[in-house]
């Protein structure tokens, strides 16, 4: 069985061209795919992507919709709708979307997924503190029960991947201090 470190993946890439069971879009609530990685999802996935959007209609912001993967490599699309369109991500509606895209692939029993740095494009979210949220959610649900094996953080760059791999350690390095702590007191 594969340990949490071993279960969690950072790398830079494409995350249009990651073969896993899903991606996420870092999404509008409209489900409009605009610029950014939406952009390009619908760039290279064609426009049924588009349109499966367009029959699923707005969602809450902070929730999540999935659609097929259209041409890509992945077979479905989680749309983490962390802003409305033209608007700003916040730390609650990506918490949230984040989960919820989790949840849809366990419930689909996907076992890959990978996610970009959602809301740190044109939404301004900050990627230090996007990085911590979304690997915090990534490792709360890794350690219920899910079909998840493997999630991955697909970065554009590599300092967006440096600033992942580090909010990683200090999240992974906290249980091990706080147990330490206790036992000293």
């Amino acid at each position: 069985m594969k340990s949490l470190a071993e279960k969690v993946v950072i790398q830079q890439g494409d995350l249009t061209e990651m073969d896993t069971d899903a991606i996420v879009n870092a999404a509008n609530n409209d489900l409009i795919l605009g610029a950014g990685v939406a952009g390009a999802i619908r760039r290279k996935g064609g426009e049924e992507i588009q349109r499966e959007c367009d029959a699923i209609g707005s969602i809450p912001v902070g929730y999540a919709a999935i659609t097929t993967g259209g041409k890509l490599k992945a077979r479905f699309v989680i749309h983490a709708a962390s802003m409305q369109l033209g608007g700003k991500t916040s730390a609650d509606s990506l918490r949230h979307s984040a989960a919820h895209s989790l949840r849809i692939a366990n419930e689909r029993g996907l076992k890959t997924i990978a996610f970009p740095a959602v809301g740190t494009g044109i939404a301004g979210f900050p990627l230090k503190d996007c990085a911590e949220i979304m690997l915090r959610e990534a490792a709360q649900h890794l350690k219920g029960e899910t079909s998840l094996e493997t999630v991955y953080f697909v970065l554009f760059d590599e300092a967006a991947q440096g600033v992942f791999e580090r909010a990683w350690r200090k999240i992974q390095a906290e249980p091990a201090r706080d147990s330490a702590g206790a036992l000293g007191a």
